[in-house]
């Protein structure tokens, strides 16, 4: 095993390249959605995976030149909108994805047991591409680091405003798709017009959103705590807890028999509630609890298969200090499931259309916010030489992931960067659940530590 955590530099022997569509693609501008063009969306969701064996780096780029052709906006560049430079539109030129190749001296075994929390070195696999502003990064940007042992890092960095998590992963799965099975159709077919999610003329804002707030200040309302500005300013270190099934049983039945729920729902309550507890915020603040929703299904008629925009919304939860640390787990579930039920098909429209006023953000001030990479099948990936060992995002941040565990589909590894100064309290309330009483959920229900 390696001493350290800090993983050894990448040895680049070629400069990178851009990978371009193997066969022409529509040249046109690609309108975004009120919802793909939000400023909370202007980063790329960076993906790490580690595997066992290598694939071939030829067969990599074949697969994704022809790949590209169905997912072209990936090729294509950002770029303020020509009718309104607020918002911003996909120019499908083709010019090409970002290809790095690397190789590290580091063995998959090694970086296996440094897995359980990311640091700042393992952004080395990423190859970081000088831009003086976003736009001006690919929406698409890989890297293949091979290991000593024949293994392989692949880390890729997909545009949020092109996609979501369900999109992201529906691109990973057509790339290996084609790179085992070159000469066969793509599984599900993207379908890339956002016209569906077009505001409505005039908007109609019909519903209260929580999630959001205005960027131009109320000088009614009193200057409040920006939590997430607070924290952004503190030393942060990554917090990875594993739940495993008997662990998310042992939560749930703290709600029995009054109250049912999902695993997403408890385990969100449960860090909610003891992410608020180690913060020691003042028991009058209202917080909120924002997390990522799907809502292809909700909307009449619904989104065609294979949407490949931003198919989600971030249902809110709200509730004040004191009720939220104070009283049972039922509180916080339910207000989780009363947000996941607010979003309507009349919801989500009146939302789209409160987004077009671009003095309208989502509200981070007193914020946690959960995204689910759990059940979006980001571990099943395979290229031909097998599943990944490891799979997660390249980096810790204070945006909370519900991530899938290895071999274990119904386990959950909930990862969060906490301030150094909370991160033994905030570790402490997240495994203090009452046990079952029997074998199955461990010493006083112990969730484990990822280390």
């Amino acid at each position: 095993m390696v001493s350290s955590p800090e993983l050894p530099d990448c040895n680049y022997p070629n400069n990178p390249i851009l990978i371009t569509p193997n066969s022409p693609t529509p040249k046109h501008s690609l309108y975004l959605s009120n919802l793909d063009d939000q400023k909370f969306l202007r980063f790329s969701i960076k993906y790490l995976y580690l595997f066992k064996k290598s694939v071939s780096i030829d067969s990599l780029k074949n697969s994704l030149s022809k790949v590209l052709v169905d997912y072209y906006p990936l090729a294509g560049r950002l770029r303020a909108s020509l009718d309104n430079d607020q918002k911003l539109e996909v120019d499908c030129n083709g010019e090409g994805a970002v290809f790095a190749e690397s190789f590290m001296d580091i063995t998959a075994q090694d970086f296996l047991e440094l897995s359980g929390q990311p640091n700042r070195s393992w952004r080395k696999l990423l190859y970081r591409v000088e831009s003086r502003s976003f736009l001006d990064v690919p929406p698409l940007v890989v890297q293949i680091t091979n290991l000593s042992c024949g293994g392989m890092v692949l880390c890729t960095a997909i545009n949020h405003c092109l996609c979501d998590g369900i999109g992201t992963s529906q691109f990973l799965h057509a790339w290996a798709h084609l790179t085992t099975k070159p000469t066969t159709n793509l599984p599900i077919n993207p379908f890339h017009s956002r016209h569906v999610l077009k505001p409505r003329d005039p908007p109609q804002v019909t519903s209260a959103h929580p999630q959001f707030s205005k960027t131009t200040p109320n000088k009614e309302i009193p200057l409040q705590l920006d939590l997430n500005q607070y924290l952004q300013s503190q030393p942060l270190v990554p917090s990875s807890l594993t739940f495993t099934p008997s662990h998310i049983l042992n939560l749930k039945r703290q709600l029995v028999p009054s109250l049912k729920c999902t695993t997403f729902e408890v385990l969100a309550a449960h860090t909610w509630r003891s992410w608020v507890k180690s913060l020691d915020l003042g028991s009058t603040l209202n917080v909120k609890l924002l997390f990522s929703i799907n809502i292809r299904n909700r909307l009449k008629p619904e989104l065609e298969q294979g949407y490949y925009g931003n198919g989600f919304m971030l249902g809110c939860a709200e509730t004040n200090v004191k009720e939220l640390v104070t009283t049972n787990l039922h509180h916080g579930v339910k207000l989780v499931q009363q947000a996941k039920s607010s979003l309507t098909d009349d919801y989500v429209k009146s939302a789209v259309d409160l987004l077009e006023d671009k003095t309208v953000k989502t509200d981070l001030s007193l914020s946690l916010v959960i995204s689910q990479w759990a059940k979006l099948g980001l571990e099943d990936l395979d290229f031909g030489e097998g599943k990944p060992l490891h799979m997660g995002p390249l980096a810790s941040d204070i945006y909370c992931l519900f991530l899938p565990v290895m071999g274990d589909f119904d386990a959950v590894r909930v990862q969060v960067s906490v301030p150094e100064s909370v991160v033994g309290k905030f570790e402490y309330y997240m495994r203090d659940f009452p046990s079952s009483g029997d074998n199955n959920g461990g010493a006083n229900g112990h969730c484990r530590e990822e280390n």
